[in-house]
């Protein structure tokens, strides 16, 4: 499960890295201007990462558990 959970975090964490949030650090501490608050609709492979990324999240936070207990 070890190994499992380290392939699901790694891929996780590219998941994050390839999700483009336009806001850099200013949207982070709640600056930038109002341009960059726009909501904008995913779609094709922004959408496949998107939902790739829930999925991951549930899978490396279900793997923990069973480790927690397993």
């Amino acid at each position: 499960i070890t190994i499992l959970q380290i392939v699901v975090g790694v891929l996780l964490t590219i998941g994050i890295l390839l999700q483009d949030t336009g806001s850099g650090i200013e949207g982070a501490l709640g600056g930038g201007s109002s341009f960059e608050s726009v909501h904008t609709t995913r779609r094709g492979f922004d959408l496949f990462v998107f939902h790739a990324t829930i999925l991951l999240t549930v899978a490396f936070a279900v793997l923990g558990v069973v480790q927690i207990f397993a």
